[in-house]
């Protein structure tokens, strides 16, 4: 049985019999699309184009998450060192040897797509949710309400920490949802103590200021539909994410592109590999030494993709702002102002997703 609140409930009881909105993949799978609708038409800036693979010479950082563990001390720090050179040029990095089974990451994967896969009324039940804080919203575009262009891709966002939620169906979603939710908040929180370590500060500074043992942590899944016209549609248009650290997985379709130096690399999905984004409030707190990466995530006409995202994040009453073990008044300002988490992601909501058009309104 799901775990839900009452009002949860009642949003889903009285969205049970009707569809509230029309799915990417229902739009998809008609047999008179042709092209895309003009309200999916997204325009990009040509000055803002440049899209490469990785260069050799500037390779996609990797982290070795075992030398964390089971490596020497030398090469323990040269990981720490690694880590926090990742997160400050980059916002981005790849994690191999990782504490997550790769068969629990393709049963989760799959569990995604049975879910995507039930009838449309089955979904419909959570689309009814609109605030940040409901344990279960299924969606498409990303604000769909007040998105000036629509995304073509629909998701699913649901809440597993503190409280762990999830829908009631397919029937295997749920312990497979609870075992891999488990596995990540482990996976982050072990890799945010070796952020704060290379940050100079003690190992669980940020576990402790950001009061992770009842930190938000959120699964986002999104299923990009085939588009008949991929050169005129966005997935997800460039953005940076509320949190501390996204933990993202594929299902083997490329589709994610991450701005480095201004230009869009395009990052390929590889099996049994972590993507991780540094988001908003690990720049916050870092006092923008870390920077959160802006990513997109565009479509293609032949393939389905998934992505999976893992959202660890601060308590939603926790206050971040930048640490002051890092900031003086004379030569290092504190740069950002301080905001409750549950603050910032209504912002967002309410806000023109693009680049860091969020983060941008806490800086000082």
């Amino acid at each position: 049985m799901a775990s839900t609140t009452p009002d949860a409930n009642q949003n889903q009881e009285s969205t049970k019999n009707s569809i509230i909105f029309r799915s990417v993949k229902t739009l998809a799978e008609s047999p008179e699309l042709t092209s895309v609708p003009s309200s999916y038409t997204f325009a990009t800036n040509p000055d803002d184009e440049l899209v490469t693979d990785p260069d050799d010479d500037d390779p996609i950082p990797v982290i070795d998450y075992s030398l964390l563990f089971i490596g020497t001390p030398d090469q323990r720090a040269k990981t720490i060192h690694d880590l926090g050179r990742a997160c400050e040029e980059w916002g981005f990095f790849m994690v191999i040897n990782h504490s997550v089974p790769k068969s629990l990451m393709e049963k989760m994967v799959d569990q995604v797509f049975a879910f995507f896969n039930l009838k449309e009324e089955d979904k419909q039940e959570y689309a009814g949710n609109k605030n940040v804080t409901d344990p279960i919203r299924y969606g498409t575009s990303f604000n769909a309400s007040m998105d000036r262009v629509k995304f073509w891709r629909d998701f699913i966002k649901i809440i597993v920490h503190p409280e762990f939620h999830s829908p009631d169906k397919p029937p295997a979603f749920r312990d497979t949802c609870e075992e891999y939710c488990r596995k990540t908040r482990e996976l982050g929180r072990e890799l945010l103590k070796g952020i704060s370590e290379s940050l100079g500060l003690e190992a669980d500074y940020i576990d402790r200021t950001m009061n992770l043992d009842h930190g938000l942590q959120i699964i986002a899944a999104n299923l990009y539909s085939p588009c008949p016209q991929p050169d005129l549609a966005m997935g997800m248009p460039p953005h940076s994410d509320h949190g501390l650290l996204n933990l993202l997985i594929q299902n083997g379709v490329c589709g994610l592109q991450v701005l480095h130096n201004k230009k869009w690399i395009n990052v390929s999905s590889a099996p049994n590999r972590f993507l991780v984004l540094v988001s908003d409030h690990l720049e916050i707190l870092s006092n923008g030494k870390y920077k959160s990466v802006v990513h997109r995530a565009v479509v293609s006409n032949k393939a389905t993709r998934i992505s999976l995202a893992t959202v660890i994040a601060p308590s939603l009453d926790t206050v971040v702002e930048p640490a002051s073990e890092l900031t003086d008044n004379q030569t290092n300002p504190a740069a950002y102002v301080g905001m409750k988490h549950k603050d910032y992601m209504e912002l967002q909501r309410t806000n023109h997703l693009y680049g860091k058009s969020v983060l941008n309104q806490v800086k000082i």
